[in-house]
C-alpha cells in the first residue's frame, strides 16, 4: 500500500517535470445510467448539469478560474482548486436540489489529494493522480445497508 501511494505522489526519475498540487475532488455519477434508454440518459445528464452549475460553490470556483470539470459520460468530476470544503459544500447543495428530482439518483465521492494537470489525447486539460483516483474509488465503494 505504501509503495502504491508513494508511486502516486512521487514522479519517477524518468518522468518529465510534474507539478503536483492538492485537488479537492467531487465525483458524481448517475445511478442506473447504463440501463436507461438514450433519451432518458440525455434528460438525466442535462438535469444533473443544470443542478451542478447552479450551485454556489461551482459558480464561485468557476469565476475564480479554480475549477476543472471532467465529464465521465454518466456524470463527472469537479476538481476544486480552492478549499477542501468546496466539494463537500457543493455535494450538499446538489443533494438539497435533488430532493425536488426524485427520479434523478446519484452517487458522490469526495477526496482531497495530490493531482497534476495533464493534456489528454484530445489536447484538453485533464487531471491525474491519487486525488482523482481515490475520489473515484470512494464513489464506487459499495456501502453496507
Amino acid at each position: 500500500m505504501i509503495s502504491e501511494v508513494e508511486g502516486n505522489l512521487v514522479p519517477s526519475e524518468s518522468s518529465p517535470d510534474v507539478k503536483l498540487e492538492i485537488g479537492h475532488v467531487l465525483f458524481i455519477d448517475i445511478i442506473g445510467y447504463s440501463k436507461m434508454l438514450i433519451h432518458g440518459q440525455n434528460e438525466q445528464l442535462q438535469k444533473l448539469k443544470e443542478i451542478v452549475r447552479e450551485t454556489e460553490q461551482f459558480r464561485l470556483a468557476e469565476a475564480e478560474g479554480k475549477l476543472l470539470r471532467l465529464p465521465t459520460g454518466d456524470g463527472g468530476a469537479l476538481v476544486f482548486r480552492t478549499s477542501p470544503e468546496a466539494p463537500v459544500l457543493c455535494a450538499l447543495e446538489i443533494s438539497k436540489a435533488l430532493k425536488s428530482h426524485p427520479e434523478l439518483r446519484v452517487r458522490m465521492g469526495i477526496h482531497s489529494g495530490p493531482v497534476n494537470e495533464i493534456t489528454d489525447l484530445n489536447e484538453q486539460a485533464n487531471i491525474a493522480g491519487a486525488g482523482i483516483n481515490i475520489a473515484q474509488r470512494e464513489l464506487c465503494e459499495e456501502k453496507p445497508k
